[in-house]
């Protein structure tokens, strides 16, 4: 698994863990958050005897080789990525370097090594602008708005190439809006919830009306796992709540969870951000049997408990600036 120590791929390691499994995780700790809060997320995991940790760069080729000749694995997550909209903009060479170069080395690895299946984390940020809903995956996805959401299509398109030209079996997950415990900390729940909690002002970037299909980190790892037990071929599978949210009514949750009112510090919209995400998920439900159990409120509660309980979450949860913060 690459981005192992993340906010979703630390999550799945330990619930591939529990089941019994063997995990090789990959991560290069990456400085977009501190590393202290990736080996927290890996602090389940690491103590299992069935993980073993790579530390290296998905660009690697030859790192990337030897850690698979050595462990062999039977099937790959790919959840490493630079990650998040608004920076994509600040950095698009390095974007795309680390996530359609790095993807392809992540896949030739894979086809070089005999590894049957992949399972490949793109975004709901390739369906781009759009004035309704639900998004489906036969919908056309040629105008990305931001330079993270253009590497993420050229992922799709690669991994086509992949399982086109090499027999490698490709299953994309177009991710909604994941949030939970360990939440990225540029994402809107965890930098909202670590300003209110301080007394501060959440930036919200234009009227709050902006709506967003949140998934459950627990739901979305369901997924993931029979995603990586199913062999679809090549298969484009939207990975969603199945409930639009507006940023207002987010904000709203989170006074009534964490107990306290948001002072609002109203910014202009942002380039790259859209209006709405959306997903259908009925082609995940009937390929992989995917149906989200958790609703919004009972997650949140959940997300809420972890930062309560966590030491230095308000550390994790903040040290990404007012511009990098966002809702995708």
């Amino acid at each position: 698994m690459t981005g192992a120590a993340g906010f979703i791929g630390s999550t799945l390691c330990d619930r591939l863990l529990g089941e019994g499994r063997r995990v090789v995780g990959v991560d290069s700790f990456d400085s977009f958050y501190p590393e202290a809060a990736k080996r927290a997320n890996l602090e389940g995991a690491s103590a299992s005897r069935d993980f073993a940790l790579v530390r290296t760069d998905i660009r690697d080729a030859g790192a990337m080789a030897r850690a698979w000749a050595e462990h062999r694995p039977e099937a790959v997550v790919h959840l490493a990525a630079l990650a998040g909209v608004r920076p994509s903009l600040e950095r698009p060479s390095e974007y795309a370097d680390v996530n359609v170069h790095g993807t392809s080395v992540v896949l030739e690895t894979a086809v070089r090594h005999d590894t049957p299946r992949v399972v490949f984390a793109s975004s709901s940020s390739v369906y781009g602008e759009r004035a309704d809903g639900p998004f489906r995956e036969t919908d056309p996805v040629e105008r990305p708005v931001s330079p993270y959401a253009a590497t993420k299509r050229a992922g799709e398109l690669v991994a086509h190439t992949f399982h086109h030209a090499f027999g490698l079996s490709v299953t994309c997950a177009r991710i909604f809006t994941a949030y939970g415990p360990r939440q990225r900390p540029d994402l809107a729940i965890c930098r909202f919830a670590r300003l209110m909690r301080a007394g501060k002002a959440i930036p919200v970037f234009g009227d709050g009306t902006a709506l967003r299909d949140f998934t459950y980190v627990d739901d979305l790892v369901e997924g993931l796992v029979r995603a990586i037990d199913t062999d679809l071929g090549f298969a484009i599978l939207n990975f969603a709540g199945g409930r639009t949210l507006t940023l207002a009514e987010v904000i709203s949750a989170l006074e009534s969870e964490l107990g306290v009112s948001a002072e609002i510090d109203r910014r202009p919209e942002q380039t790259g951000d859209v209006r709405r995400t959306w997903g259908d998920i009925s082609a995940a439900r009937e390929a992989l049997g995917y149906a989200p159990v958790v609703p919004f409120e009972e997650g949140l509660r959940r997300f809420a408990g972890w930062l309560e309980r966590t030491s230095g979450a308000e550390t994790t949860c903040g040290e990404i600036t007012a511009t990098q913060g966002g809702c995708q």
